[in-house]
Order: structure tokens, then sequence, then C-alpha cells
């Protein structure tokens, strides 16, 4: 018997659908440096926009497997939850994440280019499908890709794509583009171009916001990736999710386990 989505999800079924082994000698990279907001720089108020994405992209991502540690704080108007997470990631193929509390897997995704899945025990049910649900959880329309820069650091839309207006203030850039009733903004850094925010505000009869923060960054040879990230979806409701990545470990061999429980009972979405 199939059940309609409903809006008081459980906590740790909000964290599994945000995120999303044997171990070499050297599978956990010490970070190098550590890059914050912090950082001022004098920046070039005439730079174009094309240049600062540019420079924004040229910031390795030299990986093929990801695995973070993390953990998290998920809050909405009901409840708050702590939780720890796994999130594995085969670079533009899948992602991973499980969700632990008190040392328990409770909820998995598994996210694909072309398939969002999920399940979480404590309700016993399952999700399988496109990213409909995902998107209206976080109140903007994602995809794989979306969310995997949004993991990495990235901008969530493509900067070549698309106008931009770019201004800069206390040595940070900022790009600011619209679409329709879309308006995009993202806020970098000024020494490596690494993004300290990116906002997405839809206007009209279903107004809603998106904002992710990336307050820290830690240096490894392969790659830059965030410290922390912090999301705050706004819709009818508001959900705000806070992540702390422990460690990451880059190009392990890792598998990918994800099986939906007997027994289960599927949601739909409306």
């Amino acid at each position: 018997m199939k059940k309609e989505i409903k809006k008081g999800f459980i906590s740790v079924l909000g964290m599994a659908l945000l995120l999303a082994s044997c171990k070499p000698k050297q599978a956990v990279v010490a970070q190098t440096d550590v890059t914050t907001p912090a950082e001022t720089v004098t920046v070039d108020a005439d730079k174009p926009a094309r240049e600062i994405a540019t420079a924004h992209y040229a910031n390795p991502h030299n990986f093929s497997t990801l695995l973070i540690k993390a953990d998290a704080r998920y809050e909405d108007k009901n409840q708050t939850q702590n939780v720890s997470a796994d999130i594995r990631m085969k670079k533009d193929e899948t992602i991973l994440v499980s969700v632990r509390y008190l040392g328990f897997t409770v909820a998995k995704a598994l996210i694909t280019p072309n398939e969002v899945s999920y399940y979480e025990k404590l309700n016993g049910t399952f999700f399988k499908g496109d990213y409909k649900l995902l998107s209206r959880w976080l109140g903007t329309e994602l995809d794989f890709k979306k969310v995997q820069n949004l993991l990495l650091g990235e901008a969530i839309y493509d900067l070549n794509k698309g106008k931009y207006t770019a201004t800069a203030d206390n040595g940070q850039y900022k790009l600011t583009g619209k679409d329709g009733n879309l308006l995009k903004q993202f806020l970098f850094e000024g020494s490596k171009y690494l993004l300290i925010q990116q906002q997405v505000d839809q206007n009209g009869l279903d107004p809603r916001s998106l904002t992710i923060q990336y307050p820290a960054y830690n240096q490894y040879p392969q790659a830059s990736l965030p410290a922390s990230v912090g999301i705050l979806a706004e819709q009818a409701d508001k959900v705000k999710i806070d992540i702390k990545y422990n460690s990451v470990t880059f190009d392990e061999k890792l598998t990918f386990p994800f099986e939906i429980p007997e027994n289960s009972k599927e949601i739909t979405i409306e």
C-alpha cells in the first residue's frame, strides 16, 4: 500500500535526500591549508563575469572516487536532529549516502544521473524515482550534477551558460543572473575563486529560496573541498541543514551497497 508524501518527514530522511571499502595505505589525505572568506584580497572591480567563472572552474577536482565522513544537524519547525553520514561518490556516476544515528544506519540514499532512491528504517518507507522529490524538498530544480556540485563546493548552475553580471566588493566577487522569475547569485572569495555562497530565489505564486554556504575549505592535492556546508531551504516551511566534513578519502576502491528492506512501503508524490 502506497502512502502520499507529507511535509512531516522525519529528520533522517531529509538528511538522506540532501546528501547523498577497502583502505589503501594512504586512505585519508591530510589537509594542507584552510581558506576562509575572512581572507581579504584586492580584487579587480572590472573583471568580466566569464573570467570569474573560468577561474572558479579552474580549481581542480582530480579524483575518481571520494569518501566523506561527516556530522550533520537537521532542523525544521518541528524537530532538530544530529546524525552522522558517510557520503560515497564515484564522480559523475553515483552518490551513496548512509545516515547513522547512535551508530545505527537509519537511512540510505542512492543518487545516479537517472534516478533517486532511498529508504529509511524508522517508518519502513522507501522511494524510487526521478528528481521531483529531492527538488521539492530543497525548493529548486535539481539533477545529479547539481547535487554533486553542492557537495563539492561548485556552482549548482553552469556559469558558462546564461548571462551574469559581475561585481566586486571587500575582496569578494559576486555573479548575479536572472532567468524568468529565478534569481541566481554566487559569491566567491578573491584569491582562488572558491565559492562562499550560492543562492537561488524564485518569485511568483510559489516563492521559494535555497541558500548554500561554504564557510571554509580544506586544500588537498586532489581538490579544494568544503570543510562544512550550510543549507537553508525556505518555502512555506523552513529547513536548515549543517554538514561538517570530518575526513575525506580519495580514490579508494569503493562499493555502493543499497538494498531496500523487505516489507518497506513506497512513498509517492502527488
